[in-house]
């Protein structure tokens, strides 16, 4: 897009917007945002911008002058002010992002706008977690104030609220009106779902995880046993027949973070290749693939789908029933692995468990293209954790694998970490001076 020329494009025409409006579910927050937002936007000459999850402008009040200016550059009812349409702008960006984002002056792409600046923050579904839209502040550059991303947060947190305690009625109506459906089964296990599938009341607790996936009518717990879905006029009732037998899941678990890969199904030690350590690896990573795309991911261009077909059935049949299925190749037992472990860990920025369950390179052997991406993301990622949490123990495990004990910089900051009475740090003084002698 061209900077000099390019303002936001017009989607939606004034007859559209209505419709739209009433369909969106930021409408209901609307009260809340003009208690909060609308005031200051027109003493600061400023006005209020609510965009939907494609940056589409559903609403724009506040400073009738503001408003009139901002109608004749294009920020105005209708527009898209998404990145890919509009390029760098607080609205486009905070969906980028998924955070709340200052926009000031010439940081905008296009060149019209750098009279202006804007606060925005994206606003998510508290059902779904996804981002519904964003709340927009926008005014002229001398009217700016420091504290406009913070009022814009606070006031999608407001609406978020908002948002919240209308589900949470939902929920209540929901088991008001349909608990009798539940109760009726007898002491048959069963749930009330809402219409996206969350779970709103369930006999007993914990029958299934807090979501359903409810596009088909049966689907298959976690345990093995079957369920049914039963549409209520709000949501869904999910019943588990009792005469079916629990079926028992294998659990498999891979450790591939050790000098040789280890596999164990259901506490037996199973003997494994590298190429099937690979293969296990893939499916645990990216499970429901097809041979063809198994054949890329472990080979390359030059993957074959007949040999990787072949290596499966060799698997299938190494492993027994109830593992991996097909169609498209998936595993159905349980997984516990390693990496998979260490990934979650750093996911929920527990660094000390990471550093602890990451023991080595990742299937060091392999030369599979997703081994080798898996392989540097989780080498990337524990190394980055661990130099920035500042940990000494947590640094100290991870300066024992072969990722870390050539490590200078960790080496480097562990010395400054540790007490001068631990004896972790003369061993570790004496490495750092052999890499620093070796380079």
């Amino acid at each position: 897009m061209n900077p000099d020329l390019h303002t936001a494009p017009t989607v939606f025409g004034a007859d559209e917007l209505p419709d739209l409006r009433e369909r969106h579910p930021l409408q209901l927050t609307l009260p809340v945002l003009r208690e909060t937002l609308l005031g200051f936007a027109e003493e600061a000459k400023h006005i209020m911008v609510v965009a939907d999850a494609q940056g589409h402008i559903l609403w724009c009040e506040g400073s009738h002058a503001t408003r009139s200016y901002a109608e004749g550059v294009g920020l105005a009812e209708g527009t898209r002010w998404s990145e890919d349409a509009t390029g760098t702008n607080a609205m486009g960006t905070a969906l980028a992002v998924g955070s709340s984002v200052t926009v000031h002056s010439a940081e905008h792409l296009v060149r019209t706008y750098h009279h202006w600046t804007c606060a925005a923050s994206p606003v998510r579904d508290p059902d779904t977690g996804e981002t519904i839209g964003v709340i927009d502040l926008s005014g002229p550059v001398e009217t700016m104030h420091p504290s406009m991303v913070a009022l814009v947060s606070a006031s999608a947190r407001l609406a978020e609220s908002a948002l919240l305690a209308r589900m949470n009625a939902q929920d209540e109506e929901l088991r008001a009106r349909n608990m009798r459906h539940l109760v009726a089964l007898r002491g048959e296990p069963g749930a009330l779902l809402s219409p996206t599938g969350r779970v709103v009341a369930a006999e007993p607790y914990g029958l299934v995880p807090p979501r359903v996936d409810v596009s088909s009518d049966r689907l298959r717990l976690a345990d093995g046993r079957d369920a049914v879905l039963e549409p209520l006029a709000q949501g869904y009732l999910l019943r588990v027949p009792r005469q079916q037998r629990l079926a028992r899941r294998s659990v498999l678990s891979l450790s591939f973070l050790l000098p040789e890969p280890k596999v164990v199904l259901d506490a037996r030690e199973v003997p494994i290749s590298l190429r099937h350590a690979e293969l296990l690896c893939a499916l645990a990573l990216h499970g429901g693939l097809t041979a063809d795309q198994l054949a890329l991911r472990l080979y390359g261009e030059r993957g074959n789908p007949t040999t990787v077909r072949a290596e499966l059935h060799r698997l299938r049949a190494q492993l027994g029933t109830g593992v991996l299925a097909t169609r498209p190749y998936r595993l159905t037992a349980h997984v516990e692995a390693d990496f998979l472990a260490v990934r979650a860990a750093l996911r929920d920025g527990d660094v000390p468990l990471a550093a602890s369950r990451y023991r080595g390179t990742l299937l060091s052997r392999s030369e599979a293209p997703i081994v080798l991406a898996e392989r540097d993301d989780l080498a990337s990622g524990v190394r980055r954790a661990v130099l920035s949490r500042g940990d000494a123990n947590a640094l100290w495990t991870f300066s024992q694998t072969d990722s870390g004990e050539h490590d200078v910089e960790a080496m480097e900051q562990l010395v400054r970490l540790l007490p001068p009475n631990d004896v972790r740090l003369a061993i570790t003084n004496a490495r750092l001076r052999r890499l620093l002698q070796d380079d």
